[in-house]
């Protein structure tokens, strides 16, 4: 009997301990996600090795993300290039592409190189990347100042951008050119875990939970310093951040309308993708995702975005696609077809995580002049 006691409390123990130790790699893998990398490729951004770069094309490995259509930034460390869509009908191998290089902005496409495709095309500021004269202005935040580019514009009605996972406010750049020609004004903003920008008390991301405050912030902001109403336009928890602000705030009736590109709706399979993107053990995948939603404050009881249909009380449009693998596009499908009295979905085939834009830019831009044009 003594044997098989001390036998059922070693393998107590052992479990115990096995426990414990799946339990703090899982705390350490949600801690991992949820810590803000501005300018980290996003899960499933696979590298790509450059075969050759010269006369405005660019050779790269053959693969879905080098094949999508549209314009996206190539990026490695010390190296930021725009490149346009695939060119046909000139010679490659059958494992590479050839597609429009329309600039190499910093360092240079040398052969070897391993790059990624990104939505962010602009590097730097809003005068020194697009041309554009804006001001470079703090918003007062909760947590203290966050920086901020104002573009100006003639109209009462400002547009405020917020960016999303992986990305910083050079993101939101995009469509600068375009709100600019409409003359509205564009308030950039960065936030909490932006460079620049006060941390989060806790130093991670909550996935719009908490950030949403910010962009509140900001639209008192707007409002101090000359508009009448705003537009608030947000990539992935960008996005969440805007469906926080119209459900929250003290101003939602000064907001005249939402811009969701690629919004983070369903945080379970967000966050999931996130940590299995840290390389978490299988067998670690449910604790971590677990400790991530502790850890963000995103309970299972907590509604998410959007969850509320019936809230909405301003026009919505929405961005989102099938190929999302960070961000679920069906959510997006439910609020739309529950307000179809507010909300208009447009479909974007053939584009990551927050690459709405850069799929199709002409076809994003008539939409949103469509979308905005009542609303200035």
């Amino acid at each position: 009997m003594r044997t098989a006691t001390v036998t059922a409390a070693a393998v107590t123990t052992t479990l115990l301990g096995a426990g414990a130790a799946a339990i703090a790699a899982g705390r350490y893998a949600a801690d991992a996600a949820l810590r803000p990398h501005p300018g980290r490729p996003l899960p499933g951004g696979r590298r790509l090795t450059v075969h050759g770069a010269a006369a405005g094309r660019v050779t790269l490995t053959r693969s879905l993300a080098s094949l999508r259509p549209g314009t996206y930034g190539l990026t490695a460390p010390g190296v930021h290039a725009v490149v346009g869509p695939v060119v046909t009908g000139v010679p490659h191998g059958p494992d590479t592409v050839v597609r429009e290089l329309l600039a190499v902005t910093h360092g240079s496409l040398a052969p070897g190189a391993r790059v990624t495709l990104t939505p962010q095309v602009h590097v730097g500021d809003p005068r020194t990347a697009l041309g554009l004269d804006h001001a470079d202005v703090d918003v007062p935040g909760e947590l203290g100042a966050l920086p901020a580019w104002f573009v100006p514009g003639v109209r009462d009605t400002w547009v405020i951008t917020a960016h999303g996972l992986g990305a910083g406010r050079e993101h939101p750049m995009v469509v600068m050119p375009f709100l600019h020609g409409l003359r509205l004004p564009v308030l950039d903003l960065a936030y909490r875990g932006d460079l620049g920008a006060p941390a989060s008390p806790d130093g991670l991301g909550h996935l719009g939970e908490s950030e949403w405050r910010d962009l509140d912030a900001a639209i008192r902001y707007a409002l101090r310093y000359g508009a009448r109403r705003v537009v608030l336009h947000g990539w992935s928890t960008g996005a969440a951040m805007a469906l926080h602000a119209a459900e929250r705030s003290a101003l939602a009736g000064r907001i005249a309308g939402l811009v969701l590109d690629s919004p983070v709706l369903d945080w379970h399979v967000t966050l999931r993708a996130l940590v299995a993107a840290r390389h978490t053990p299988a067998a670690l995948l449910p604790f971590a995702v677990r400790a991530a939603e502790g850890r963000a404050g995103l309970r299972a009881d907590r509604q998410g975005p959007g969850a509320d249909p019936g809230a909405l009380t301003m026009p919505v449009l929405i961005f989102h696609g099938p190929d999302d693998t960070l961000a679920p596009w069906e959510p997006s499908r439910r609020l739309a077809r529950a307000r179809p009295d507010l909300v208009t979905l447009q479909t974007v085939p053939d584009a990551p995580h927050g690459a709405m834009w850069n799929a199709d830019p002409a076809r994003y831009e008539e939409a949103l002049r469509r979308f905005l044009t009542p609303l200035m």
